[in-house]
């Protein structure tokens, strides 16, 4: 655990360097951009379908960090380079290619100012690997605070905050409200390999990869509904 803290500080040092470098970002020009955005994530970034994330209030560092590295996976035309270029999201195929670096931080700086609608947590169980169905908010909240310290998953409040906030000058997201479908699909991809841009430290890599599928769905569903 300690090593994936100490991952975390380098990994913040390098964001801010390599953040504060890209273009800075006009909402207002913003709001007109992102129009090629609103058909998945609404025009104030609360998307309504669960797939699809909210980009409202994510975080200006962190959003303009992720539509690079979709940008960048999108441009590539190598396939055997395709695979460890960017971040692959083949929904946003053709989206954003052909926009600007300030097109970008635009747009990032646009849904970072808007406010977060909750999606909302359920009461539902889990089967955990005993083969027990556990309470997922209660499991849910225990390692979104706690962690699960015998297989070395530290708590997600270091990065992400008790309020579910995030740290936007870190580029640490903001998961409170965020569709519980998405973050459960984001970390199984985590720890698949499906996503890989999390850093050379590999932080959410090294995390979602001790978590069980049960851990997993129950902190998902906690943090929709988590203010």
């Amino acid at each position: 655990m300690k090593k994936i803290l100490s991952n975390a500080l380098v990994s913040v040092v390098f964001a801010v360097a390599a953040q504060s470098a890209m273009a800075k970002g006009d909402a207002t020009a913003g709001a007109e951009k992102s129009a090629v955005c609103a058909a998945c994530h609404a025009v104030d970034g609360n998307s309504p379908v669960g797939t699809f994330p909210k980009l409202a209030g994510l975080g200006e560092r962190y959003l303009l960090k992720q539509m690079h590295d979709i940008r960048e996976w999108d441009r590539e035309t190598d396939a055997a380079k395709k695979e460890t270029t960017g971040r692959a999201v083949p929904e946003m195929t053709g989206q954003i290619a052909g926009l600007s670096d300030q097109d970008l931080a635009d747009i990032a700086a646009y849904y970072a100012a808007q406010t977060t609608q909750l999606s909302g947590a359920q009461k539902i169980e889990v089967k955990v690997n005993s083969g027990i169905l556990v309470d997922a908010l209660e499991l849910g909240e225990r390692v979104y605070r706690g962690g699960n310290r015998e297989k070395g998953v530290p708590a997600c409040t270091g990065c992400h905050a008790p309020d579910g906030q995030g740290n936007a000058p870190a580029g640490y997201p903001r998961l409170s409200g965020q569709h519980p479908e998405y973050i459960e699909k984001q970390l199984l991809a985590f720890r698949g390999g499906e996503r890989t841009n999390d850093g050379d430290q590999m932080i959410m890599r090294s995390i979602a990869d001790r978590m069980s599928d049960a851990e997993i769905k129950a902190v998902a569903n906690f943090i929709g509904g988590l203010h």
